[in-house]
């Protein structure tokens, strides 16, 4: 298989994964509005998260060289480990209410953020990090999150060196 079309297939990966991330954050966003689920501050950071695997995602997918490429793909990683640190403290302290975040500790840190100024109904700190929510399919809204963030930690790699393998 040439190269061209191994870098053309992990393309197509990296699109498919920031359109999924994008879709996480419309679905947030809907049951932020619709539902009245009020976002906390690890949910606001979860977003950017995906926001920022999103973008890189998408740059990465536009990028010619493998070189390029392969750096796209580990800041995709990169940002995926970052949410699964928020995410996996957000479970915590759903199973442990007494160490919630709080919205006065970080509410402030995250309501600075750009986009909270930019777009703040999907930006801003409205709700605790403790809250329980009704759970989607036997999950929290933070255990989901934990899961995509995990899942595209293991996956990118994997599938890069799979899809690199092609190539020896």
């Amino acid at each position: 298989m040439s190269e061209q079309m191994t870098l053309g297939r992990e393309r197509r990966y990296l699109v498919l994964l920031g359109l999924i991330c994008l879709a996480l954050i419309g679905g947030a966003l809907y049951m932020q509005v619709v539902l009245g689920e009020a976002p906390c501050p690890l949910c606001i950071l979860q977003r950017y998260a995906l926001l920022l695997i999103a973008i890189f995602a998408f740059v990465g997918a536009a990028m010619r060289t493998r070189r390029s490429l392969t750096i796209f793909e580990g800041i995709v990683v990169l940002c995926a480990l970052a949410g699964v640190g928020v995410a996996g403290h957000h479970v915590y302290t759903q199973f442990f209410p007494q160490v919630s975040c709080g919205v006065d500790v970080l509410q402030p840190i995250v309501d600075d953020l750009p986009l909270a100024k930019i777009f703040p109904l999907g930006f801003q700190v409205d709700g605790f990090c403790s809250t329980p929510y009704p759970p989607i399919l036997g999950l929290s809204l933070a255990q989901w999150a934990l899961v995509a963030f995990v899942l595209t930690a293991v996956l990118v790699p994997l599938l890069v060196v799979r899809n690199r393998k092609t190539l020896r």
